[in-house]
């Protein structure tokens, strides 16, 4: 997925946002791992007027909720790294599960 992402992100002449593009996809995705019991999701990567929007759905009901990890903890940085990462994020909640989305400016 990675690197879809980072095609995508050439295709639409915005290589400046690959990385941070590919390091938001990765933590959504890595969330979807750990957090969803079937680790089943889709992806949707969108060019839009200001830069890239990433949207992953899955279908557990559970709203991810964002929490400052301790400095030990090697894991639970998740969501703070995307709204760092990104100029906007959040969750829309579904029948069917969730989106968890952000976007990058270019």
């Amino acid at each position: 997925m990675r690197r879809i992402a980072r095609a995508y992100v050439r295709l639409w002449d915005v290589p400046q946002l690959g990385d941070t593009v590919e390091l938001a996809l990765t933590e959504l995705m890595t969330n979807v791992h750990r957090h969803v019991p079937d680790q089943w999701c889709t992806v949707t990567i969108l060019h839009t007027l200001h830069g890239v929007r990433i949207e992953v759905y899955d279908r557990s009901p559970v709203l991810p909720v964002p929490r400052e990890a301790e400095t030990w903890e090697e894991s639970g940085r998740g969501l703070a790294l995307v709204a760092l990462l990104s100029d906007q994020w959040d969750v829309t909640a579904h029948a069917t599960g969730k989106t968890v989305w952000c976007e990058v400016d270019s």
